[in-house]
């Protein structure tokens, strides 16, 4: 699957659009990074259940699981820690009809950077 056009946003523009309430954030980090540390507000769904040595389990009900949070026009910026999953998971999104639906490249660290 291509994810060359995945719509994307860097973290200066995420955070004005978060700032403005007008998009959610979706945490597609497993639920331990998560509660480490996140976006206010942001709601978590998984993209990998496990990540071993041996290689990555995908959440089998991923889109399903983010559908039952989501509308499908609903504004969606998605991030992951680096943004290389998130990548992924919005590319999937937009794939399962998600049509506003944003990478937020950089992930939660470029967040982390641009608050500093």
């Amino acid at each position: 699957m291509a994810t060359a056009c995945v719509p994307t946003v860097d973290a200066e523009e995420a955070c004005a659009l978060l700032s403005s309430s007008t998009h959610h954030y979706l945490d597609v980090r497993m639920w331990e990074d998560f509660d480490k540390g996140h976006v206010a507000g942001a709601r978590n769904v998984p993209y990998y259940l496990s990540v071993t040595p041996h290689g990555k389990e995908k959440n089998p009900q991923f889109v399903e699981q983010v559908s039952a949070l989501y509308a499908k026009d609903q504004n969606l910026i998605v991030g992951c820690r680096s943004g290389i999953r998130s990548k992924l998971a919005t590319a999937d999104l937009v794939n399962a009809g998600f049509t506003n639906v944003r990478n937020l490249q950089g992930g939660y660290l470029s967040l982390l950077r641009s608050a500093n």
